[in-house]
Formats: C-alpha cells, sequence, structure tokens
C-alpha cells in the first residue's frame, strides 16, 4: 500500500515518510491536529488528492490525562471526546461510502485495553476508548455482508513509545500481572486484524481476556482484582507525578 502518514508533528511525520519511500511505497506526509475539528475535511481531501482514494483508514489518534476526576477541566474533557472519539467517527463516516462503493476498504479503531477495563483516574480517557468498541460492533453488524471490515485493537501499556513510555521515564513501570507490550507487536496485530478481518484484537503482553470474561458474569470481583493488581496504584502515582491527585 502508499501511505499518508498525518499527525501534528511534521518533523516524525517526514522520518516515517522517509523510511516508508526507502521501502518501495508512495509515503506524503499530510499534517493536522484532530483536536480541531474543521481540520477533518481537508485532511481527507488533501490525502486523496496526494494518494488516491483511501481504503485502509487507522484511526490512532489519542490525547491521554491522567487526573483525579475533580481536577479535569471542562475544556480537556471535550477535548479528548473530540480527539479519540469524534474524530474516528468523522473520519469513518466520510470514507466508508467511497469505501462501499469501491468495494473494498477496512477501517481500524485503535482503542485501549482502558476502554475494556477503566482505570482509575482515567475517566475520560476510558470514556472515549471504550467509545470505540461499540461503534466498531455496530459497524460490523450492518455491514455484515458488505466488502469492507471494520475491527477495534486494544493495546495496553506500550513501551519504547507513546504514553506509556513517558510514564516509564518518570520512574512508573507496569508490573507482570497488568503487563507491557511494544509498538512493533501492537503493529503486527493491526496488520492480523486488517487482514483476517478481525473484529477485537486485544495486545497487552498479559492474559487479559480471562479477566474480560469475568467481568462481564461478576463485575464486582473484577472491580476489587483491579487494585490488587497494582493498576489503581500505578496511575494513582502518574496522577500525584503531576500534581492532579486530587
Amino acid at each position: 500500500m502508499n501511505v499518508v502518514v498525518s499527525g501534528r508533528r511534521e518533523d516524525v511525520l517526514s522520518a516515517v515518510a522517509a523510511e516508508l519511500c526507502g521501502l518501495g511505497v508512495k509515503a506524503q506526509v499530510v499534517p493536522a491536529d484532530l483536536s480541531d475539528l474543521s481540520q477533518i475535511d481537508s485532511l481527507i481531501e488533501r490525502s486523496e488528492a496526494a494518494l488516491g482514494s483511501i481504503d485502509l483508514l487507522v484511526n490512532n489518534a489519542g490525547v491521554e490525562i491522567t487526573s483525579a476526576f475533580s481536577c479535569f477541566t471542562r475544556a480537556e474533557l471535550v477535548s479528548m471526546v473530540d480527539v479519540n472519539l469524534t474524530a474516528p467517527l468523522l473520519l469513518t463516516h466520510w470514507l466508508v461510502p467511497g469505501m462501499l462503493s469501491r468495494g473494498q476498504g477496512h477501517v481500524v479503531f485503535i482503542s485501549s485495553a482502558a476502554g475494556k477495563i477503566g482505570p482509575a483516574y482515567q475517566e475520560p480517557y476510558a470514556a472515549t476508548k471504550a467509545g470505540l468498541v461499540g461503534p466498531t460492533q455496530s459497524l460490523r453488524a450492518e455491514y455484515l455482508d458488505a466488502p469492507v471490515g471494520f475491527s477495534v485493537v486494544c493495546p495496553g501499556f506500550i513501551s519504547g513509545d507513546g504514553m506509556y513510555q513517558r510514564m516509564v521515564e518518570a520512574g512508573i513501570k507496569s508490573n507482570g500481572l497488568l503487563g507491557e507490550t511494544t509498538t512493533k507487536k501492537v503493529t503486527d496485530r493491526v496488520i492480523e486484524a486488517v487482514r483476517r478481518d478481525l473484529p477485537d484484537v486485544i495486545e497487552t503482553g498479559a492474559p487479559l481476556r480471562p479477566i474480560l470474561a469475568l467481568s462481564q458474569l461478576t463485575p464486582r470481583s473484577v472491580e476489587r482484582l483491579a487494585p490488587r493488581f497494582g493498576l489503581t496504584e500505578l496511575f494513582r502515582k502518574v496522577a500525584i507525578s503531576r500534581g492532579r491527585d486530587s
């Protein structure tokens, strides 16, 4: 595939595009800031002008703020919903009709393990990531017999880059029970989801599915287990380190 890479950091995007071009594919940088929803139409138009119709959309943009719930500002709550949930829905809404008319296409939503079990100090993030699971199920149901696929990928703590890496650099790490994964493993699972049209993929480095099954049968038991796994304390430390614990 030829690839459009988009985000806010043009220097990083340019490096990725150069690496992709070295693999023999066309790659184009189309910068955009999805916290400004008015940029969505332009992002798609510029992307299609650069490389043609879009057959694969990976909704990967995300904002995370770890904080006591009472410390969030209204602007932060609205901004996280805009970037993490509204923007993916708008991008998908724009592109699905074209995919259907061409008879091929796939949309991947990058959710999070926090969208499956909401951690303390992560209320808006968990809400938006859980909000990507439901639309994936609805879209798959609506287009069950159509030549367009939809997948949601739920990573855990991803070492090497991004949100979790910033936590590690601050001296706060996951443990063996919570697990951690890598960008390479998550990328491989995204590709697998597209190739096999998988509905729901979890990549955390720990056996999360049995806990998810248990949470459906006995929600209170998992509610009590999460602190024992160290999940609540981990995010409490992050909130404290950022001065947002009360």
